[in-house]
């Protein structure tokens, strides 16, 4: 043969070969069509597809992390916020992700930024900023079951940041203030009732034991001397004084 004729044929077969010839990694599969149909799904790891038939499209099976850019949401309760989140979602059927939709990548961010209006919209703005877990896993469901026609699972879909009007945020803060200022009133009307009940109780035992008070005002006396150098007058009853003249005078 000549070298003229090799050279073109063997370029040729060389082509066909590595076109044949395909490698996929562990978290890759391909989707074989077959003369337009679909034939099965290969991979991972060496697979062979007949030159100028098969046509094959890859297809990744490793957790994707998308972000769902802000949207404008008016609560139910009539209150404009912006919101965005996360969805986290992992392809489960090559198969059904490449028949079924055109991009599964770009349709299920749309329909993540559907599904998170419709659900903000449906709640009110104390149930978004108190109950996110819930409403995280309700659009997670909702999401999960309207992409299982795709082959696609959604494991997480997380609400990231809920940016509220200047308007709110100061009314938000006042509300916030308030609530702290009842707290600290209750507080002290607590402390102060058990404080009362205290001495209640005290003056209970000072009058079933007269000499109690005597005892608690010479102890006072004892505590002031010791604080301060200083000259104090300080009262003392009749009925001490009386008792030790009488003393006294025995």
């Amino acid at each position: 043969m000549s070298p003229i004729v090799f050279a073109p044929l063997a370029i040729l077969v060389f082509f066909v070969i590595t076109s044949s010839i395909k490698v996929l990694r562990e978290y890759e599969r391909a989707v074989v069509f077959r003369l337009g149909r679909f034939h099965r799904v290969k991979g991972p790891g060496l697979i062979v597809l007949l030159p100028f038939i098969d046509k094959m499209v890859k297809v990744g099976m490793r957790t994707v992390a998308m972000d769902v850019p802000p949207q404008d949401v008016i609560t139910k309760d009539n209150v404009s916020i912006k919101v965005n989140a996360v969805i986290y979602f992992r392809v489960v059927d090559p198969e059904l992700a490449v028949i079924q939709v055109e991009d599964f990548l770009y349709a299920t961010s749309q329909l993540g930024q559907t599904t998170l209006r419709s659900i903000m919209g449906e709640s009110e703005l104390d149930e978004i900023l108190s109950q996110r877990e819930k409403l995280n896993a309700q659009l997670q469901s909702i999401l999960d079951k309207q992409t299982d026609a795709w082959g696609i699972k959604i494991s997480i879909v997380e609400v990231k940041h809920i940016d509220l009007p200047e308007q709110m945020q100061r009314a938000m803060a006042k509300q916030a203030e308030a609530e702290r200022l009842r707290r600290a009133k209750i507080i002290s009307a607590e402390g102060e009732f058990q404080a009362s009940a205290k001495l209640a109780d005290a003056a209970a035992v000072i009058e079933k034991h007269p000499t109690a008070m005597q005892l608690r005002f010479l102890q006072t006396l004892v505590e002031v001397g010791a604080d301060k150098n200083s000259t104090i007058v300080f009262p003392v009853p009749v009925d001490l004084i009386g008792a030790l003249l009488e003393r006294f005078k025995k």
